[in-house]
């Protein structure tokens, strides 16, 4: 009998939403402390996943964007503010990204009726 394939190894450490690091690690990462990564799952800005034992994990998505709010705070935007600022940001460029998809439907011909 041939042996099973292996799962891809690296598979969940190149998916940026897989939840890889610890409150502290990720508060290292940023250059940020705990506190500051608490305040930001209470403002509603990301919302870690729990493990087993109910620690917070943190994907590589949300420390971009905590290191966004981190910026914003360091340049004196009251954190309330910055994590605002971010989710109008998020919903702009999802607004802009399907208004161009939206121009490049309608640009192409229509195969029904060969225009």
């Amino acid at each position: 009998m041939a042996p099973e394939p292996r799962p891809n190894a690296a598979g969940p450490l190149d998916d940026d939403d897989y939840p890889a690091y610890t409150m502290g690690r990720a508060a290292e990462l940023i250059g940020t402390t705990p506190t500051f990564l608490r305040s930001l799952g209470e403002a509603r800005l990301i919302a870690p996943l729990r493990s087993g034992g109910g620690h917070r994990r943190y994907s590589r998505y949300q420390l971009r964007i905590a290191a966004r709010a981190r910026e914003l705070v360091d340049r004196g935007t009251p954190i309330d503010a910055a994590c605002r600022i971010i989710i109008l940001e998020d919903q702009l460029e999802e607004a802009l990204r399907l208004n161009d998809e939206l121009r490049r439907h309608e640009a192409r011909p229509d195969r029904h009726t060969g225009s």
